[in-house]
């Protein structure tokens, strides 16, 4: 397959890759016999890879077919972490994209079907797939939802299209294409196991109720923000209140410990309402806060939730194994307008979060002129029995940052 960039081309991109691409769109002719469109079209996807694809933003050779193409891709430690749910010897990828999924699971299962109706998009699989090295990997152009019935394989993913018309961002399985709900009567009696990636704005509960079949979910956060849902499915009904629910908070060059519970684990946890503040805060990273663990994780760690709605939790304790952020209480304050205020005379610099409060970040900065940073963090909070409330706080020496 010939390189749809030339060696001319790619070298441009490699030198105006921090250039303001909308200045190279206007300025085209200056550059003769260079592509514009074309090399503003590479050089803004590796933009969007960089972070969230390092070993393929490393490589010069490979090609991106679209700008959304890089944007909607699933990042390398997302990826890398699904290899561990695959069943059965090989995976059928039924809307493989860019294909960063596939070239994953090709390096842990026998071989990797891909499927994918865009055009473009399979000569650019192709193409990098050949370049990576991963002849593992069949390549097939078509629609899932036509070829669904024809399939067989170990595990079968599908990650459907979550965007309308206008880019509207679409949650609700019924409105996201391929339709999984058409799908599953087909796929699950050809297959181990079926692994859908949902948006991470999707209703738990309500997927639970659409999806009888599920056997786990995986709430995957990179870097304190929830980046993808997983919904494993299994031939035959299983109990929405057994299911295994796992929250993961990824930070690539560090270990991964997962948080496991049942909806029935949950329901059934004592409520932990804390009476007090304690010398220590903890707030549950955001894969723990999708998945709902908040009366489990009390439980488990045996700390204090400051209100029913407010998603913190105090301790006299330091526990460093809490899974989310930790922080030691400095100072505490009831809210008022006044008292706000005056607090830019203490603190001018502070991170400001709020939790089950009435007034936003931006809201807060704009009334009292705290600016964005420093080591000192404001939490605006309201805790029991309906006090609202600022905690001062701040990582202590013996918290990793």
């Amino acid at each position: 397959m010939i390189h749809p960039l030339s060696d001319e081309l790619r070298e441009f991109i490699r030198q105006h890759a921090d250039d303001d691409t909308d200045k190279l769109l206007l300025q085209a002719g200056r550059f003769p016999g260079i592509d514009i469109p074309a090399a503003v079209i590479q050089i803004t996807a590796r933009r969007q890879i960089r972070d969230k694809l390092p070993e393929w933003y490393a490589n010069p050779a490979l090609f991106f077919p679209s700008r959304l193409s890089a944007e909607q891709c699933s990042s390398e430690a997302c990826a890398a972490y699904k290899q561990s749910l695959l069943k059965g010897e090989n995976l059928c990828d039924l809307t493989g994209g860019l294909g960063i999924d596939s070239w994953y699971f090709s390096r842990k299962t026998t071989s990797v079907t891909y499927i994918e109706q865009n055009p473009d998009y399979c000569r650019a699989a192709s193409l990098n797939f050949r370049i990576l090295g991963a002849e593992n990997i069949r390549i097939i152009e078509g629609d899932a939802t036509t070829l669904a019935g024809e399939l067989s394989a170990g595990t079968f993913y599908i990650d459907p299209a979550r965007r309308a018309a206008g880019n509207r961002r679409l949650f609700a399985l019924s409105d996201c294409e391929p339709d999984i709900l058409t799908l599953k009567p087909l796929l699950l009696p050809r297959c181990k196991r079926l692994i859908l990636k949902t948006s991470p704005m999707a209703d738990i509960g309500e997927t639970l109720r659409l999806l009888p079949e599920t056997r786990e979910i995986h709430a995957i956060a990179l870097h304190n923000e929830c980046k993808e849902l997983l919904f494993v499915l299994e031939a035959g009904t299983f109990p929405a209140e057994k299911v295994k629910i796992t929250c993961v908070n990824l930070k690539p060059g560090e270990k991964t410990i997962p948080f496991t519970f049942t909806p029935r684990e949950e329901k059934t946890c004592a409520e932990h309402p804390a009476n007090s503040i304690s010398a220590y805060l903890y707030e549950p990273h955001a894969a723990l806060l999708k998945g709902g663990a908040f009366k489990t994780i009390a439980e488990r760690f045996k700390v204090y939730k400051l209100h029913k709605n407010s998603h913190l939790y105090t301790s006299g304790q330091w526990l460093p194994a809490f899974p989310g952020r930790q922080f030691r209480v400095e100072k505490i304050i009831t809210f008022s307008g006044k008292n706000w205020k005056e607090l830019k005379k203490e603190i001018p610099k502070a991170n400001i979060t709020v939790r089950n409060f009435p007034l936003t970040v931006a809201e807060l900065r704009q009334r009292s002129g705290i600016a964005e940073g420093g080591d000192l963090y404001l939490f605006a909070t309201t805790a029991n029995p309906a006090q609202r409330i600022i905690i001062i706080a701040r990582k202590s020496p013996e918290i990793a940052p």
